[in-house]
């Protein structure tokens, strides 16, 4: 059975085979047709008959042959070939996307390619127009590295290499100008009026005059060009073209500036030359104006287009404008309004009314060798970028559209947003080869860089001018909010790199915006100031909704040092703010009043005894019930009769950090001091703790930033901890015995007992005093049992220490890292608290994984594994918890 599968298959393979040769001689047969008769068509010989090959022909054809294995991009590549060059016919299997040589580099046009990126388009906006004014000429001068450019109502500019402004006029004449060049011999720039034609000096100094113009034409000037030769004689040949048909040619040397001066014109600020004094041949070539006229030195000819259905587009020498000698003519549906010349792939591409994309070769008039579909407006313009065979036209309808001139195909669309339509017939283009830009003229200068030449660049985009103090994440939007020391607050689209919107000097001139904060949903933004002034923003819009007064009191005391949204909607806002001095302030504002206003203060603490840190609060009855926040508290622990007795207290000092923990049955606030000190305000057991390490000393520990890290523990936990038992609080509470720890296992279990202690000392009194009802007792008990956050505090020894909320030290970290870190600085946790980064004064970011850790402490196992990065630009997707 296997032998005669083996011999069907030998024998299917080889009728594949034959029936292959078979189509791959008759396709070789219709290249042969096709060669003879582009040879007869080149000689005037041949006569159109029902044989004649076309593209649509040639296309169905092959694909009757060879079906799906070849491609239409190939299709077109292949018959292009055949009909630029029929002398050097292209290999057979080219026509599968086969090629070899320098046709292996071939782009594929299924490949996404950006070649342009909009979005670091560069505007030039000042000295370059009028109000209400376009431009209507733009020009490269690659040997000087100047653009020239010229608009409607008489300014005429010149920028240097860096797109600065090197000098400008404004044309003192009534006529709009039509179009402008470079003389490279005279060094002026040529310009063309309604009637007249401008030689501008733009190098001269001389205050009585600024070049020289030539008038009376009797037709109106609608484009000018240089003849660019390589003669280097001191003189210059441009040609134009007007409004009935012709084009002219006009040469000027030096001596003309000084032997054909008008002596009859006042003195103005272009001396004046007569026309009539010049010979400027002209021919009639067009039926109806004449668009755009070019010069092209490799073909040595030039080229003028017209919206004239039969002499659209006209190719010759220049010395067919001084004799009668027939010219080569196009003829194209509709005419022709723009036209462009590739010089690696000898191909002339023109555009027009009828949307079509042309390429012609240049000694062939009979029919173009591809068409290029995909306008759905008429085409005002086309330039080519040489280096990488790509043609670049654009549509009235502001369409900007990338093609491949190897393969036909498409690369890239965009458009531009500003300026109106009946400017569009004003919108001239250039690309820049020598630097890979493109440029187009409106009533601004937009300048779009190729993608290679930005990702070649190693300069990067400066968002700001000032360091920044903000930079959050808006996961709602996918924005990004960043502010800089002068107040200036600027959005991001996180996609395209944009910017949305911008808002300057945010809470006043000369007032630095030093924090802020957004709301868990995204659509509010709250912003702190170096004065004390707090602002609410509806982050889409950057609209100002809630401003809280300056303090009376204005001092640096009140400058905002860090802010936290507690909630935020239509009918209330809520932040806590800390303070330079310390305060920390709870800030609101609802629906009824325009202003915000301080609602909370955190109480000043006295100073904690080393004995017993911990000091009970009176909370105010069912509080829990009544308020959203902080209750109100007061303070209970008298320490009146030990106060003299300094060494056994710790000493109070500038706050510098604070996190919120607002989980079920879970409200904190902790706060890090200079010194190294941890307060804990705990409004559920109604007490403020103090954790400190038992062996602290005061170099190096001060706290820079602190964070809740919040998880559930595991079941098996949860069933046990339901009868929470002295032993078992105990047992909760333990510092597990883990290698590296800072405490050794006599202070572990000295400080273990000590801590118990106060937390059943806690209970008693709240009990006792009746401090909390029972509900809140139980709510307690519970929150106790399955949900336990972690406090992480960054100091400035490079160290990290986790706490439980109870005061216990669980874990103190120090980075393992062959770079040293310096001072720990700033603390954030991932959305599901499985890794811990930390950054640090030295631009150190350190990663820990502390997924296992935070599940079960007490496992030895469960090491918190550490990675090192040394960061030169980084965008967090989240610097909050």
């Amino acid at each position: 059975m296997s032998g005669k599968k083996a011999r069907d298959k030998e024998s299917c393979s080889a009728l594949e085979l034959i029936d292959f040769k078979n189509a791959l001689e008759q396709f070789q047969n219709l290249v042969e047709k096709m060669i003879i008769q582009k040879t007869k068509e080149s000689s005037g010989l041949y006569t159109k008959d029902g044989d004649e090959i076309d593209y649509d022909k040639f296309h169905t054809t092959t694909r009757t042959l060879f079906g799906p294995a070849v491609k239409d991009q190939n299709v077109q590549a292949f018959f292009r070939k055949i009909m630029s060059n029929p002398d050097e016919r292209p290999e057979w299997f080219e026509i599968f996307g086969c090629f070899t040589g320098e046709s292996a580099g071939m782009s594929s046009p299924s490949k996404e390619s950006m070649v342009f990126l909009v979005s670091e388009k560069q505007q030039i906006t000042h000295s370059v127009v009028k109000r209400k004014d376009v431009i209507k000429g733009i020009v490269k001068v690659p040997l000087l590295h100047l653009t020239v450019t010229a608009s409607q109502r008489g300014v005429l500019t010149v920028f240097n290499k860096q797109m600065k402004v090197l000098t400008t006029i404004e044309v003192e004449d009534t006529a709009w100008i039509t179009g402008c060049d470079y003389l490279p011999n005279l060094k002026y720039v040529v310009a063309v009026t309604e009637s007249t034609i401008i030689l501008w000096d733009y190098k001269s100094k001389e205050s009585e005059s600024d070049g020289f113009v030539i008038k009376p034409m009797k037709n109106c000037l609608l484009c000018v060009c240089t003849v660019t030769m390589a003669d280097n004689l001191a003189k210059d040949t441009i040609l134009m073209g007007d409004d009935k048909g012709y084009v002219y040619l006009l040469t000027i040397t030096s001596d003309d500036f000084i032997m054909k001066q008008s002596k009859a014109e006042k003195e103005s600020q272009f001396k004046v030359l007569d026309s009539e004094s010049f010979d400027i041949p002209k021919r009639k070539l067009h039926d109806d104006w004449v668009g755009k006229i070019k010069y092209f030195s490799a073909l040595k000819r030039f080229g003028s287009c017209s919206t004239d259905s039969i002499n659209s587009f006209v190719l010759d020498d220049i010395k067919r404008l001084e004799d009668q000698l027939p010219v080569k003519e196009f003829s194209v549906p509709k005419g022709v309004n723009a036209f462009t010349y590739c010089g690696k792939a000898k191909v002339i591409v023109t555009g027009g009314n009828d949307r079509i994309l042309r390429l012609w070769n240049p000694v062939v008039n009979f029919s173009p060798t591809g068409k290029l579909l995909g306008h759905r407006h008429s085409v005002v313009d086309i330039v080519t970028n040489e280096k990488d065979q790509h043609v670049i036209s654009l549509s009235c309808a502001k369409v900007f559209r990338v093609w491949d001139i190897q393969t036909l195909s498409p690369l890239q669309v965009f458009y531009e947003d500003h300026g109106t339509p009946e400017e569009m017939n004003a919108f001239p283009m250039v690309f820049d080869n020598d630097h890979g830009l493109l440029f187009t003229g409106s009533e601004v200068i937009d300048i779009y860089p190729l993608a290679n030449v930005i990702q070649d660049s190693k300069e990067l985009p400066k968002t700001h001018e000032k360091s920044l103090n903000v930079l959050l994440y808006n996961r709602a939007f996918h924005q990004i909010l960043s502010i800089c020391t002068e107040s200036v607050l600027k959005v991001w689209d996180l996609e395209t790199g944009s910017q949305i919107y911008q808002i300057e000097d945010a809470h006043g001139l000369n007032t630095e915006v030093t924090c802020a904060a957004i709301e868990i949903n995204g659509v509010y933004l709250a912003t702190g100031a170096c004065d004390g002034t707090v602002k609410i923003w509806e982050f889409e819009s950057g609209q100002e909704v809630k401003a809280l007064p300056l303090p009376q009191d204005g001092n640096d005391e009140h400058r905002m040092l860090k802010i936290l949204y507690l909630k935020g909607d239509e009918g209330q806002h809520a932040v806590i703010v800390l303070e330079q001095r310390g305060k920390i302030k709870i800030i609101q504002g609802d629906s009824a009043q325009t202003d915000l206003y301080v609602t909370w203060v955190l109480p000043e603490i006295v100073p904690f005894p080393r004995r017993n840190p911990v000091v009970y609060l009176s909370l105010k009855p069912s509080s829990l019930e009544t308020q959203d926040f902080f209750p109100e508290i007061r303070l209970l622990c008298n320490t009146s009769s030990m106060r003299n007795d300094r060494e056994t207290f710790l000493s109070s000092v500038d706050i510098r950090c604070f996190d919120v923990s607002r989980g079920e049955g879970c409200r904190m606030i902790a706060t890090g001091s200079a010194n190294g000190e941890i307060n804990l305000w705990d409004f559920e057991s109604a007490s403020v703790k103090c954790l400190r390490k038992t062996t602290e000393d005061n170099q190096g520990c001060g706290v820079n930033a602190i964070l809740f890290l919040v998880h559930s523990i595991s079941s098996s936990r949860k069933r046990s901890s339901l009868s929470p038992t002295p032993s078992m609080r105990s047992e909760a509470n333990a510092i597990p015995e883990q290698k590296g720890s800072s405490l050794d296992l006599h202070e572990e279990n000295a400080e273990r007992d000590k801590i118990n202690t106060e937390i059943k000392t806690a209970e008693e009194t709240t009990s006792c005093k009746d401090i909390q009802d029972p509900k809140m007792n139980a709510q307690l008990l519970k929150v106790k049992a399955g949900y336990s956050p972690i406090l992480a505090s960054a100091h400035e020894s490079s160290c990290i220490r986790l706490w439980s909320i109870q005061g216990n030290l669980m874990k103190e970290l120090l980075p393992f890292s062959e770079h040293p870190s310096g001072p720990l600085t700033a603390l954030c946790s991932d959305n599901f608290t499985k890794i811990l980064l930390t950054g640090s004064k030295e631009g150190h970011i350190i990663r820990w994984n502390i997924a296992s850790f935070l599940e079960d402490s007490r496992n030895k196992k469960n090491a918190l594994a550490c990675q090192d990065w040394i960061l030169f630009w980084l965008f967090w997707t989240s610097w909050e918890v």
